[in-house]
């Protein structure tokens, strides 16, 4: 084994629960139990407008399709390839919204973070704070080097979510991104390495 292949091995993600105080970063997977049921929850997540106009979850919009979403969450959790997490709330267990890293370049460390919320949870910061969080872990459980976040020029909440966390917008993908059948549009990439001062995530 080369000392490639080892840092590799080291750079896995496990299955974890972060605990923010009022929300958690709980694991998505079968044995999630979400108050009014995960697969209603998801489904929810997926027929919102919003949702679905900036990380649609396209094949989950019925039954069988969120059973799929929550069994693919699993084997990419069994894999360590993707840490995907359901942002609950602490008192009722209800679904908040979701923050997952996925490796791009895992033999070089780098990631990319994304993040959703349904609509009752937004305004109250909790995309900043979760994407702060579930960086932090990454760096420090799965040896991220580099964790870039991507978003359409037009969504400039999640701009400003990224601004807030730490990072720093460093240019414009040109049709980078096609949703659905559309036309390809435009991205702001912001990346934060895990040298950068631990003050800067908030």
């Amino acid at each position: 084994m080369t000392l490639s292949d080892t840092a590799t091995d080291q750079r896995l993600f496990r299955p974890a629960v972060v605990d923010l105080g009022d929300v958690q970063l709980r694991p998505w997977g079968r044995a999630l139990d979400l108050t009014g049921g995960t697969v209603a929850a998801v489904i929810a997540a997926a027929v919102d407008p919003e949702i679905a106009r900036w990380n649609p979850l396209r094949d989950a919009t019925d039954p069988a399709g969120a059973e799929a979403y929550l069994e693919r969450s699993d084997a990419r959790w069994a894999e360590g390839s993707t840490a995907s997490f359901a942002i609950t709330d602490t008192a009722d267990g209800t679904l908040c919204g979701n923050v997952a890293l996925l490796w791009t370049d895992q033999a070089d460390g780098v990631a990319m973070v994304g993040y959703w919320l349904l609509r009752a949870a937004r305004g109250r910061g909790l995309a900043t704070r979760a994407t702060t969080a579930v960086t932090r872990w990454g760096v420090r459980t799965a040896g991220l080097r580099r964790i870039e976040l991507y978003h359409d020029v037009d969504n400039q909440a999640s701009c400003r979510v990224a601004t807030r966390a730490g990072f720093p917008y460093e240019g414009t993908l040109r049709a980078s991104y096609r949703h659905g059948d559309g036309p390809y549009t435009n991205e702001h990439l912001h990346a934060r390495l895990a040298t950068d001062p631990e003050g800067e995530l908030g």
